[in-house]
C-alpha cells in the first residue's frame, strides 16, 4: 500500500504570510504543497497565477502539486510549468484535447493529474489512467474553500482502486474537498493515498499544523 501524504490547500493559509505558511508547512511534516488556481471563468472564483506560484516555490523545498482549474487549459500548462509546479492537475472539460494536454505536460518533465468533478464519470479517463501519474477526486464542487465533503465521491475512489488493481497501475489517488479528522478515515479505507486539506490543517486545533498533519495521517 503507498503511503498516506497530505497536500495542505494554500487556499486557507494567510496570504498575507504566504512564504512563510510555506515554510511553517514543511517544518510540520507536509509532504506536497497544494496550489489551487481558479481563473473566475472554469470556476466561479479567482486565486493565484505563475508570478505568484514563482515567488513561492522559493520558498519550498518539496513539491508544488498544482490544481489548474482553468479553462481553456492547454495554453497555460507552459506557464505553470515553468514557474514551478511540479504536478500539473488539470479537469478533462477544460481541455478540447485532453491526450494532447496530457502529452504536453508530460513533454515538460511534470508528473500528470487528471482531476474529476463530483459528476464527472471515471469513463472519461479511462483509456489515459496508463498515461498519468495522479487522479484527484474532488469531493466538493470546485471553486470555494470550506465546503462540506460529499461522502458519494467514495465509490469512485473504490472503483479507480479496484481498476488500478486488475490493470496492475501505479497512479496516485488524491481527494480533494472538506477533508476533515473523521472523513480522512472513510476516504484512506476507499483508496486514496494523498489528501488536500486546508480549513483542518490551518485552523484545527489553534492552528497546530504538525499535530492536524499527523492526525489526518492516522488511520
Amino acid at each position: 500500500m503507498k503511503k498516506i501524504q497530505i497536500s495542505p490547500s494554500i487556499l486557507s493559509a494567510d496570504f498575507s504570510q504566504l512564504g512563510n505558511e510555506i515554510k511553517r508547512l514543511e517544518k510540520s511534516g507536509a509532504d506536497m504543497i497544494h496550489v489551487d488556481v481558479m481563473d473566475g471563468h472554469f470556476v466561479p472564483n479567482l486565486t493565484i497565477g505563475p508570478p505568484v506560484i514563482k515567488a513561492l516555490k522559493k520558498h519550498s523545498s518539496i513539491l508544488f502539486d498544482v490544481h489548474l482549474m482553468i479553462s481553456p487549459v492547454h495554453e497555460y500548462i507552459e506557464a505553470y510549468s515553468n514557474a514551478g509546479a511540479d504536478i500539473i492537475t488539470i479537469h478533462p472539460e477544460a481541455t478540447k484535447d485532453l491526450k494532447s494536454s496530457i502529452l504536453k505536460i508530460k513533454e515538460l518533465k511534470k508528473k500528470v493529474g487528471i482531476s474529476l468533478n463530483p459528476e464527472t464519470k471515471i469513463d472519461v479517463i479511462l483509456n489515459f489512467l496508463d498515461q498519468i501519474d495522479l487522479v484527484l477526486i474532488m469531493s466538493v464542487n470546485p471553486g470555494f474553500g470550506g465546503q462540506k465533503f460529499m461522502p458519494e465521491v467514495l465509490i469512485k475512489i473504490k472503483e479507480l482502486k479496484k481498476i488500478q488493481k486488475e490493470k496492475k497501475l501505479n497512479f496516485d489517488i488524491e481527494i480533494d474537498g472538506g477533508i476533515n479528522f473523521e472523513n480522512s478515515k472513510t476516504a484512506i479505507e476507499a483508496g486514496a493515498n494523498i489528501l488536500v486539506s486546508g480549513t483542518t490543517v490551518f485552523k484545527s486545533n489553534n492552528g497546530d499544523i504538525k499535530k492536524n498533519i499527523e492526525l489526518l495521517k492516522s488511520k
